[in-house]
């Protein structure tokens, strides 16, 4: 199975997310490429953030670059139209401007390694999107990157490819835990479909509220649900249906909801979707065993998992038998090794 078989004719917006630097997302992205020029499928190109540097601005170590082949449509700012050395024909000037200067739409003349970002709002990147399958991409990728998984929201892209490999830890274990806990969050169930408008209206009013079996609302009034939980829980009772956590769900909230209140155990949490949760794998499980129920607005359509058996610091998973491992226990989604050739 290819990359490019999991997204041609099913999907319009996708995005690449890795779970952490050098997880080998820039890799996959290449591939993707790759195959999109094999077949003659044009795509679009941008990031959330900035991409395609061949120093990492953070840990000051060289990363993949962005090769963009002839005819990309790409999305990017002025300042970095000068940084790669692909030839670029503008052909669109959005109203977006980001502190590299205004966001550009252009196709790409001659093949060359480029940079890229985008807009930093998830609506205008929506946009912006939009504005490249317009001018003939025939889908387009949005590269995310650590701390940036909110480019996997459902209403950025349709569907979601996440990278994960050997740098998350030396303990190949450890690595599949943290994958899975991953997947496990990305792709939460979404509330009752006809409750999704009312609690969409909430969640965009930044509305932290309890609401009842029969859709009554009583709004909570806290700034945030940072350090609120033990007052977030006087507010349930056995009529609750849905608790609305706009924002981050983290740990320190739950913890002290169930110190508070056993209430809990028949009210849905509900935030808008999967990467807006924080909690660590085995404190994650944990909750689950106490009876915290969370549900989200708007499910995040995960399409496959690209793996990276080498990290960084020199240490490395044997290949195949890290694919075998990976392969086990996700069996729903396509696992690859882009490495070992899409296998």
């Amino acid at each position: 199975m290819s990359l490019l078989s999991l997204i041609e004719d099913k999907y319009k917006i996708v995005s690449i997310i890795g779970m952490s630097k050098n997880s080998g997302k820039t890799v996959t992205l290449n591939h993707l490429i790759g195959e999109a020029m094999e077949k003659g499928v044009q795509l679009g190109l941008t990031s959330i953030g900035r991409d395609g540097e061949s120093l990492d601005r953070v840990t000051e170590t060289e990363k993949p670059r962005i090769f963009a082949e002839e005819n990309t449509i790409v999305a990017t700012t002025t300042a970095l139209l000068a940084m790669g050395d692909a030839n670029i024909e503008i052909m669109k000037v959005t109203p977006f401007r980001t502190p590299l200067g205004e966001v550009i739409i252009g196709k790409v003349r001659s093949p060359g390694y480029i940079q890229i970002a985008g807009p930093q709002s998830l609506r205008d990147i929506r946009q912006v999107a939009q504005n490249m399958l317009d001018l003939g991409a025939k889908f387009v990728i949005i590269d995310g990157a650590l701390d940036r998984k909110s480019s996997a929201a459902p209403t950025i892209s349709d569907g979601t490819i996440l990278s994960t490999g050997a740098v998350i830890s030396r303990d190949i274990n450890r690595v599949l835990e943290e994958t899975l806990h991953s997947l496990n969050i990305l792709s939460l169930p979404q509330v009752d479909a006809g409750d999704v408008e009312l609690l969409e209206d909430l969640l965009s009013q930044d509305r932290m509220a309890v609401v009842s079996k029969d859709g009554d609302v009583e709004e909570i009034r806290l700034q945030t649900a940072l350090g609120a939980g033990h007052r977030i829980g006087e507010y349930l009772d056995t009529d609750s249906k849905y608790l609305i956590i706009p924002g981050s769900l983290v740990k320190g909230t739950l913890e002290d909801l169930t110190r508070t209140t056993r209430k809990y155990k028949d009210v849905d949490i509900v935030v808008g979707d999967g990467t807006r949760i924080f909690i660590p794998p085995k404190d994650y499980l944990q909750f689950l065993r106490l009876g915290i129920s969370i549900k989200v607005i708007h499910p995040i359509n995960v399409i496959g998992v690209t793996i990276n058996p080498y990290a960084p610091a020199g240490y490395y998973f044997e290949p195949n038998e890290f694919l075998d491992r990976m392969r086990t226990y996700i069996k729903d989604i396509p696992v690859m090794d882009i490495m070992l050739g899409g296998e």
